[in-house]
């Protein structure tokens, strides 16, 4: 293939990717919202319906979409490998890049993350917010209700 045509395709490839990323950045956003309403929605109700285990309910859904979220950074972030290796290619710093591999550098990328690089992404700052707060808050309210401070059902 020549030159011309390997770059014009590894071009095309790259900004396929961007976008690819920039969507996974839109759907973590829904997901915050989703985590945000319901837990949120579940505290409140926990004190309209005088039910304490609503706040573990609540805790429970915000922690799940905190896992969401997480699985769903460690899917944008197996993108991110193809992506510089098309970034060094045009910036002269790799020899010759190969088209037509995003299948197959995502999953050699996320297979080799693991457990260990989502338990990373999801204390990133921006991963863990709102999520944790909300894990933590329901938590708090939960044991603080169960130690008698804060009274959340009828006697």
């Amino acid at each position: 293939m020549e030159s011309s045509e390997l770059n014009r395709l590894l071009a095309e490839e790259y900004l396929h990717l961007q976008s690819v990323i920039e969507e996974f950045d839109s759907k973590a956003l829904t997901i915050k919202a989703w985590s945000v309403t319901f837990s949120l929605a579940a505290l409140g109700a926990a004190y309209a319906a005088k039910a304490s285990s609503i706040l573990l309910v609540a805790s429970a859904s915000a922690l799940l979409f905190w896992l969401l979220e997480g699985y769903w950074k460690t899917f944008q972030y197996a993108y991110y490998q193809h992506a510089g290796e098309l970034e060094a290619h045009f910036a002269g710093e790799k020899d010759q890049a190969v088209a037509m591999q995003i299948g197959r550098t995502w999953y050699k990328r996320w297979k080799a993350g693991g457990g260990r690089l989502l338990i990373r992404i999801m204390f990133w700052p921006h991963v863990a917010l709102p999520h944790l707060a909300a894990t933590i808050f329901g938590l708090l309210l939960y044991a603080l209700h169960v130690a008698g401070l804060i009274p959340v059902s009828r006697p």
